[in-house]
């Protein structure tokens, strides 16, 4: 009989709850409908839009939550922030400057109009190959700014390298430059309190990107998967250093598990600079709410004779531009396209753009890490490289090391550095920064830096695509079908 009551007791209590369970369904289900009202108005492709409102539908939960990590993009006080920084004004400033180069933007219409800047002419270009050489002319950079410095960063590690930058940055603020340190949240997981606090102290302005955008916060939940990849240093307004680099010692090739670190940076001296220093200000701007000063100088020196485009994308733009500009290039290959990326996880366009390359006779070759730094990437990446090597393309793997640089040479007329891999979450998601070099020598610089590097390569064949066990067929096909957000 007490069993019969104390059964009776949890059913009255199970029904005296189920109008709050209810509630909470009822709710889960009204936010799936939200999202999937706002993935039909957004939609940018049908393939990803169907999968996301199938899976709302059959599984409001948990998929409403992923949906608002994952689907929803607010990016609108971003665009706000750069109009009024003054976008649209950069081309008349450039006229003002005599820096315009018209000729070099008239080849490259869509890159010009993506970037909503034009190629800038005057500038002096040094192609920095691995972390030593990059890091030494960045830390020299440093230590010759006499006015400010903006240093930014995907990831900044509190190790070795991570300690000689903050000594360094703290020793010019200490001089009295102004310094400014932006990093990304994601990418910057590890960084200890103590890393920023000794900064701050010295007069280093430091701001993680979401800084003003937590994850609990109105529209924080919408943001957590668009990092802020960039990584940019100027020093005066004259310097600039874009590239692949991270701050952190496995950067120099210092960590055990990856031996090398292959990776490629870029030095522009000249008008370019402002630039980058101007995508810098409106990330920090965006991060703290401080408006950055932004008039260039009366006096824009310059150094050299190349013409350099500074293209900054990211999920604030009105369409994907990033791929747009990177499309636009495959389209325009005769001869060669040489591409160089960590992460190839490409999209329907880019595949298209890529296999019409190769049936117009164009050499496309394609390097790619041998070994994973994430395995999940690397299963998804090894999928989208084997139809290329089904459609003739060449796919290089290189073993000297680790691959990370971010680069590509078009024929004999145009090559990129930059912080872009050749995948969805460069081209749509996160905020990346491109220089794009015409001049021949750069030209020149980056053909003979990647044909010594494709003799560190091994040229992935049909026999090996064809081998492949069921098993890892299987996996990297299943890895495939999450393209859309690795």
């Amino acid at each position: 009989m007490s069993i019969l009551v104390g059964f009776d007791d949890v059913l009255r209590a199970i029904i005296a709850d189920l109008h709050i369970v209810a509630a909470i369904m009822a709710a889960i289900y009204l936010l799936a409908f939200v999202c999937a009202v706002r993935e039909i108005m957004i939609s940018r492709t049908s393939q990803g839009s169907i999968a996301w409102i199938l899976a709302l539908a059959m599984m409001p939960f948990p998929t409403a939550f992923f949906y608002l990590v994952f689907g929803w993009k607010a990016f609108d006080d971003y665009a706000t922030d750069r109009i009024r920084n003054g976008r649209a004004a950069r081309p008349l400033r450039a006229k003002d400057l005599a820096l315009l180069d018209h000729d070099t933007g008239a080849l490259w219409p869509v890159q010009t109009k993506v970037s909503e800047v034009p190629f800038l002419s005057g500038n002096d270009v040094e192609l920095l190959v691995d972390g030593r050489a990059t890091f030494d002319s960045i830390f020299a950079g440093i230590a010759a700014a006499k006015t400010y410095l903006l240093v930014q960063f995907y990831i900044v590690r509190d190790d070795a390298l991570g300690k000689e930058l903050a000594e360094r940055l703290i020793e010019r603020a200490n001089a009295g430059v102004k310094v400014y340190l932006l990093y990304d949240d994601i990418g910057s997981t590890g960084m200890p309190q103590h890393y920023r606090a000794q900064l701050r102290a010295a007069g280093v302005k430091v701001a993680g990107f979401n800084q003003r955008h937590k994850f609990m916060r109105l529209y924080g939940p919408m943001r957590i998967n668009y990092r802020n990849h960039r990584k940019i240093v100027v020093a005066d307004g004259e310097h600039a250093w874009v590239g692949g680099h991270n701050v952190g010692v496995e950067y120099l090739g210092e960590d055990p598990r990856f031996g090398r670190w292959r990776d490629t940076h870029v030095r522009v001296s000249g008008p370019a600079a402002l630039g980058c220093a101007l995508l810098f200000r409106e990330d920090w701007q965006w991060a703290t709410g401080e408006a950055l000063a932004s008039a260039p100088p009366a006096k824009i020196e310059t150094p050299g004779n190349q013409s350099v485009l500074v293209m900054g994308t990211g999920p604030a733009d009105r369409l994907e531009e990033c791929a747009i500009a990177f499309t636009d290039i495959i389209g325009r290959a005769r001869k060669r396209l040489w591409i160089v990326s960590p992460y190839f996880v490409p999209d329907t366009d880019i595949r298209t753009a890529l296999f019409a390359a190769k049936l117009r006779g164009v050499d496309v070759q394609i390097m790619l890490p041998n070994e994973p730094d994430h395995k999940l990437v690397w299963l998804a990446s090894i999928a989208h490289a084997d139809a290329m090597v089904q459609h003739g393309i060449t796919i290089q793997r290189y073993q000297d090391g680790f691959l990370h640089q971010k680069v590509l040479l078009m024929d004999d007329q145009i090559a990129t550095v930059g912080s872009v891999n050749f995948d969805n979450r460069s081209f749509a998601i996160n905020f990346e920064i491109t220089m794009w070099l015409t001049d021949p020598k750069a030209i020149a610089d980056v053909e003979a830096m990647l044909i010594e590097d494709f003799k560190s390569c091994r040229q992935v064949t049909l026999d090996e695509v064809q081998s492949r066990s069921w098993a890892m067929h299987f996996m990297t096909q299943a890895a495939r079908l999450l393209s859309p957000v690795l």
